[in-house]
């Protein structure tokens, strides 16, 4: 068992640290958020005054954070968590972040002796909390062997994708493949349905044929279809649709790095953006379909 501090206590962050205190894991977590903590204090944590107080001693240091800009400053600077860590400490930052600012922090770690990788998730609040997570891991294949000892407790799925910054790149490419799988979903289901099929019929057609992917087979966006998919329960996310926005802003910046046209990328990224616009932010990205179903019926 190890002693680990977890710094960010959000949608996912939260079920990840209470599964490493499940999994016998000495666990000490930071948050700015009180009912976070007292949430993970109740579950068998230690809370910490401060993130520095957190990692204190610690084996590994795990954070899951918003944005890039979080993660620099928690890290770097003369007050960042590296100048206060040693090589004895893996770190671990399971945020979805822009790929230059993971390979920044993860080279300064490096510099500093200190194992670093940058590990953003797949799988959503569900996997989260099952302990199911998909992590794509950027980093050295030193720090990768050492990284699976404790990510072993909160997924199932644990990929070495290459350097510092390579987790976030496959993140990426991973997201704007399922923006845009997504939306082709709904538009099939739904052409479908227009033309009296029942929408659960033409699923199992399309699972048994060339069309199925797994937006059809485990979160299908119609609703009644699934009954565990958030479409049945009134699109309660899941993977709020702020966040697939968020990952395709990041997944087209990868895209303009490497001078790639991706037509259906920037097309999934618009529409995603104009359904947040219209106030649906906060509800599962799956509610796409209803966004194609307005569109149709106006």
């Amino acid at each position: 068992m190890a002693d680990v501090g977890f710094i960010g206590l959000g949608n996912m962050g939260g079920p990840m640290a209470i599964n490493l205190v499940k999994a016998g894991h000495t666990v000490a977590v930071f948050d700015l958020s009180q009912v976070a903590c007292d949430q993970l204090r109740e579950k068998g944590a230690s809370v910490a005054g401060s993130a520095a107080e957190a990692v204190a001693g610690v084996d590994y240091v795990i954070s899951m954070l918003p944005a890039g800009k979080h993660v620099a400053e928690l890290y770097l600077g003369d007050g960042g968590l590296l100048s206060k860590l040693d090589g004895s400490v893996t770190i671990l930052d399971c945020s979805t972040i822009d790929a230059a600012t993971a390979r920044r922090v993860g080279e300064a770690a490096v510099e500093s002796g200190i194992g670093f990788m940058d590990a953003p998730v797949s799988g959503g609040v569900a996997a989260a909390t099952a302990g199911t997570l998909a992590f794509m891991c950027g980093g050295d294949a030193d720090t990768f062997e050492k990284a699976r000892v404790i990510l072993k407790d909160l997924g199932k799925n644990i990929f070495h994708a290459g350097p510092a910054g390579a987790g976030q790149v496959a993140k990426g490419c991973n997201n704007m493949l399922l923006a845009i799988q997504m939306i082709g979903t709904c538009e099939a289901l739904e052409m479908g349905a227009r033309n009296g099929l029942d929408p659960k019929v033409l699923s199992e057609i399309m699972l048994a044929s060339s069309g199925r992917n797994w937006s059809l087979e485990v979160y299908n966006p119609y609703p009644g279809v699934m009954d565990t998919a958030p479409a049945s329960d009134g699109y309660q996310p899941g993977f709020m649709v702020d966040l697939m926005v968020k990952d395709l802003g990041l997944a087209m910046e990868i895209a303009q790095q490497c001078d790639i046209d991706n037509a259906m990328g920037k097309l999934a990224a618009a529409l995603y953006g104009q359904h947040q616009q219209a106030g649906n932010g906060k509800r599962d990205f799956s509610s796409i379909l209803q966004k194609l179903q307005n569109e149709i019926s106006a």
